[in-house]
Formats: C-alpha cells, sequence, structure tokens
C-alpha cells in the first residue's frame, strides 16, 4: 500500500496507462493477425485490404509507444513479402 500522495497519484497513473496500452495492443494484434490470417486464405484482394489495414495499426502502434519503430517495420515487412509470393 502507498505511504506517499505521489505513489498513490503513480497507482492511478499507472491503471490508466495500462488500460490505454492495453486497447492500443489489442487493436495491434488483431489488425495483423487479421491480414495474416487473410494472407494464409490465399484471396489476394482480401489480403491486399487486410494488410492496407494494418499497417496503419502498425504506425500507430509506434507513435503510442505500444511497439518498436523497428518491430514494427520488420512485420510489415515480413507481411508485404508474404503477400507478394501469392501473386
Amino acid at each position: 500500500m502507498a505511504h506517499h500522495k505521489s505513489a498513490e497519484k503513480r497507482i492511478r497513473q499507472t491503471v490508466v496507462s495500462t488500460a490505454r496500452n492495453r486497447t492500443n495492443n489489442s487493436r495491434l494484434k488483431t489488425a495483423v493477425k487479421k491480414a495474416e490470417m487473410a494472407i494464409a486464405s490465399g484471396n489476394k484482394a482480401e489480403a491486399e485490404a487486410a494488410l492496407k489495414a494494418a499497417q496503419p495499426e502498425l504506425a500507430r502502434g509506434v507513435v503510442k509507444g505500444v511497439v518498436h519503430k523497428n518491430t514494427a517495420a520488420r512485420k510489415m515487412s515480413r507481411l508485404t513479402k508474404r503477400l507478394r509470393t501469392l501473386a
């Protein structure tokens, strides 16, 4: 249990930021998963649309601090590479 005012405030802030990060992380994971599923299905048009939706989510994840910049770039690159193999 916190005994200082600043520690009590940190606890309140942590609850809010954890909820925010969890939401952002969930949106990111869902978008990437949808893109992976679309690529795995083999439907090129559907996969392109899913990847187009996942790219801004990855970029938003970087801005929000949920994912490192290089991690997002690597995920985009690998998804794009897998999409190209469908052609």
